[in-house]
């Protein structure tokens, strides 16, 4: 199983859409997509961590984590928690950060540049909007104060829309963070996915030759039939 989920970095992308679709289309007040919403996420982060190839040990205990994470995200509306929640997005967003750097250290060591090592590059820029919406989640519940300003009642998809704007830095403006926190961790966010578009993926981008692996082994091929025809 290890071995079919091994560089599956366009599996860990569908998972990151399919969290993004449903932190998207959570209603204001729902807890099962909340929940959904977690579950997706930590399950992206452990096959992130079995695609970067990760020892077997640090895999079973980010399974903790994970499941700890979507055992807290019931427990808070059995409890109707907010400090729970958030704990659970802590929780869910710190996996989230763990499984980027884990892919972003195996496509800096790749010694070939291939299709997976951009997928595995796009992979981690999309990653990193999604766990600082999650963060900016977990604060807002944590903290019990409004974290954009303006906005009393944000939806889940509204701390979404706003990280993934930020991370590119589009800036609409309709939603501003309130707090100091907010605004400190936004404009890392904004750096974070400037230096990683500018340096990482357009320096992968330019290494990138789609043909040269298949061109490379049927020179090879050549060359080990060439001896024998003579």
């Amino acid at each position: 199983m290890a071995e079919r989920i091994a560089d599956a970095y366009g599996l860990v992308l569908f998972l990151i859409l399919a969290t993004f679709v449903v932190m998207m289309t959570l209603p204001p007040e729902g807890w099962g997509g909340r929940v959904a919403a977690v579950a997706i996420a930590v399950l992206t982060s452990v096959v992130a961590f079995t695609s970067s190839d990760v020892r077997p040990s640090r895999v079973r205990f980010a399974v903790v984590v994970a499941a700890a994470a979507v055992i807290a995200a019931v427990i808070a509306k059995v409890t109707d928690s907010d400090q729970v929640l958030g704990a659970s997005f802590v929780a869910a967003s710190l996996l989230l950060a763990i499984a980027a750097v884990t892919i972003l250290f195996r496509v800096i060591r790749a010694v070939r540049v291939d299709f997976r090592t951009i997928l595995g590059a796009v992979s981690v820029f999309a990653l990193l909007g999604l766990l600082f919406a999650f963060f900016y989640f977990a604060f807002s519940h944590l903290s019990h104060r409004a974290f954009f300003d303006g906005v009393a009642q944000p939806r889940s998809s509204d701390y979404v829309f706003f990280s993934y704007t930020t991370l590119t830095t589009t800036g609409y403006g309709n939603l501003v963070p309130a707090g100091t926190v907010g605004q400190s961790v936004a404009v890392i966010e904004m750096l974070l996915g400037q230096i990683f578009l500018v340096t990482l993926v357009a320096g992968l981008v330019s290494l990138w030759r789609p043909g040269a692996a298949k061109a490379s082994a049927d020179q090879l091929m050549r060359r080990e039939a060439g001896p024998g025809r003579g």
